[in-house]
């Protein structure tokens, strides 16, 4: 049970003295950036789909 104890209050320890907690501002910029990348990645693999299907249609009207 000691071993335990003294893990939390390391992990405590750690977290408050160790760690480099972001900015306000930081924050807000990592967050918008996360966001505009997200819409971007979603645009790309939209545009892949609506490409290749547009292109499988194509190729199964020439059998029909």
């Amino acid at each position: 049970m000691n071993k335990v104890t003294t893990y939390f209050k390391d992990s405590y320890r750690e977290l408050v003295e160790k760690v480099t907690w972001p900015t306000w501002n930081d924050l807000q910029q990592s967050t918008v950036i996360v966001l505009v990348a997200t819409i971007i990645i979603t645009g790309i693999v939209w545009l892949m789909d609506f490409s290749s299907n547009q292109v499988l249609k194509l190729i199964y009207s020439l059998f029909k």
